[in-house]
């Protein structure tokens, strides 16, 4: 029976952990299936290597390189322990899960999949082991099928076994699901693949680090994961593979290292695994995965796992208290992996995540790099909690209680603007009116009020408070055609050559996130009203850089307001280059978007 563990103890081991952040706020770390922190072992043993031990492994016949190849492998004997690979050469180092799909996509893949063949994957699938697939199967026309998920998030088995046919030459699916949390039933994945001779990929990045994994006992073909979610470092990863099927697999990348012999006229490539690991590797992330997978089992896999499983329950019963919060993914075996949003009243993921960061709370927001599942279920993203070892329960009450604090606030302004949405429901649009002479003239207005606040904690409020002040866009102007790809929120935005002249452009646009809509009050400050031929030329991305905004915003966030920003230079550019104007005006006083 494994021991109690205690995480409060345990976040002694973790430097990160101790440091306040947001005004003194405490560090609430809960975007541990995005990365892992690293316990001081970890770090210890990185900087050890570099200090003491390094050199290249494997070619040479000094002390230091002897050290660090003796170091390099044994750190692989620790991942084939972990696995319980039959024999160590089994598992290659990867720069992680990623690359390693991709290793076996662009070798097997190649080497076995050709026109009308069939791949099959997962609805709940991360886009790493969706698109490499997409593009062998375009590559070679071969044809991707999809194994549905239920409304609970657990795939339809009844529909995986349809999909297995005398075409199917491969099934690459997660072991746990990184946006819902779901655990699949993996084995019996396998054993209706192997019936009929099909190899089948796990990708259990989410997986290993939560519940110990027997590749023996599953019999998988392939395994795969990521150092960096299991308390080690970033850019090491593992591929584990059958010693039949790595043996028949040609190499993915040539190089150093990778090779027997060398001459012009052909190539011998060396014995497993080092075929597949061209040239000089990530010594010291392997030196520090090994740390990692020590400082793992010391603390007990099991123990972690059924802490992580108390933690879940608990936040499961405390946001299940909180009235208009829902649980995405609510499968019957899950990891501790929490997504949920805000529907009544609707407040945007992006926003309960900027409240949250705002109160130290670090969570993760967005559709975690899964459209296909977000899609699924009809939304655009989630919040999400994800939970390790060192998290405690009282990190829980504070998430439950900042996100009560949302919901109870998101109400009280739902009710007061109600009123005013349906009085602006019954009139034409009015579109915002001009700030400065110039889009620079209002540019160094805004940097000028950015400038006179202390921290970017004040920017960030300054911008949410922005964006509450955003008139409603009418929801007759909120179609597929105004709406913006690429962001993370909801947007739309419609832009019309202002009545009466040959090329001033104007502009309404709306979002579902209170971050994004004072995102879009800033541009709408800067370029509405203004001729079509400034606001094409205006470098807009050197504005965000003088406010500090491309350093503070998430990528996500950053590649919304580069969707934002091409959006209203495609009007611009159209409409400059048009005499008569480039918009044709709607009865109601709208437009429709410059095609």
């Amino acid at each position: 029976m494994s021991a109690a563990l205690d995480a409060k103890r345990l976040r002694e081991d973790f430097p990160i952990l101790h440091q306040t952040v947001r005004g003194g706020r405490p560090l609430v770390y809960l975007d541990n299936a995005a990365t892992t922190q690293k316990p001081r072992a970890v770090i210890d043993a990185v900087s050890r290597y570099y200090e003491r031990d390094n050199a290249n492994v494997h070619r040479a016949v000094h002390l230091l390189s002897q050290l660090s190849t003796q170091e390099f492998e044994e750190a692989r004997v620790k991942v084939q322990r972990l696995l319980n690979a039959s024999v160590a050469r089994e598992v290659v180092f990867t720069r992680g899960a990623t690359e390693a799909i991709n290793l076996v996509a662009q070798s097997y893949g190649r080497q076995n999949v050709g026109a009308g063949d069939e791949v099959v994957v997962s609805h709940m699938e991360h886009h790493s082991n969706i698109v490499p697939w997409q593009m062998l199967c375009q590559e070679r026309g071969a044809h991707l099928r999809v194994i549905p998920v239920d409304d609970r998030g657990e795939l339809i088995l009844e529909e995986y076994e349809k999909l297995l046919g005398p075409r199917t030459r491969l099934v690459a699916v997660v072991h746990a699901s990184n946006s819902l949390g779901t655990v699949n039933p993996v084995r019996t994945i396998i054993e209706a693949a192997h019936k009929r001779g099909i190899p089948v990929l796990l990708d259990g990045a989410q997986a290993v680090a939560h519940f110990p994994v027997d590749v023996q006992e599953l019999g998988c073909d392939f395994y795969v994961f990521s150092g960096h979610k299991i308390y080690g470092p970033t850019g090491i990863g593992v591929l584990y593979g059958k010693q039949a099927i790595l043996s028949a697999m040609p190499p993915y990348q040539g190089g150093g290292d990778m090779i027997a012999s060398v001459t012009f006229s052909g190539t011998t490539y060396a014995d497993l695994p080092n075929k597949f690991e061209a040239g000089t590797p990530d010594i010291a992330g392997a030196v520090g995965l090994g740390a990692a997978l020590d400082y793992l089992a010391s603390v007990g896999l099991e123990s972690a796992a059924k802490h992580e499983d108390r933690l879940l329950r608990h936040a499961t019963e405390r946001l299940c208290e909180i009235p208009g919060v829902r649980i995405v993914g609510t499968a019957r075996h899950k990891i501790g992996v929490l997504s949920f949003v805000v529907d009544n009243p609707p407040v945007s993921s992006l926003d309960v995540g900027t409240q949250l960061d705002l109160e130290g709370i670090a969570v993760r927001t967005g559709h975690h790099c899964c459209q296909p599942v977000m899609d699924r279920f009809g939304i655009p993203g989630t919040a999400r909690i994800s939970l390790a070892l060192y998290n405690t329960v009282e990190e829980v009450e504070a998430v439950a209680a900042v996100l009560r604090g949302v919901v109870t606030r998101a109400a009280a302004r739902a009710r007061a603007a109600a009123p005013a949405a349906t009085a602006a429901a019954a009139v034409e649009p009015v579109y915002a009116k001009t700030y400065g002479p110039s889009p620079q003239a209002t540019a160094d207005k805004l940097a000028a009020a950015f400038d006179f606040m202390d921290s970017w904690q004040d920017r960030y409020q300054y911008i949410i408070e922005l964006g509450k002040k955003l008139p409603a866009m009418p929801a007759a102007m909120k179609t597929e055609e105004n709406r913006v790809r690429g962001c993370q929120s909801t947007v739309f935005l419609s832009a019309r050559r202002r009545p009466g002249t040959e090329d001033v452009m104007e502009f309404l646009a709306d979002s579902d996130a209170d971050i994004v809509r004072g995102l879009l009050t800033v541009l709408q400050r800067l370029f509405s009203g203004h001729r079509a031929g400034d606001v094409a030329g205006f470098d807009v991305e050197g504005f965000f850089h003088r406010l500090g905004l491309d350093q503070h915003l998430t990528m996500g966030r950053r590649n919304g307001l580069t969707a934002m920003v091409q959006r209203i230079r495609a009007f611009a550019q159209k409409l400059a280059g048009s005499a008569s104007g480039a918009v044709a005006e709607t009865p109601a006083g709208a437009a429709a978007p410059v095609k």
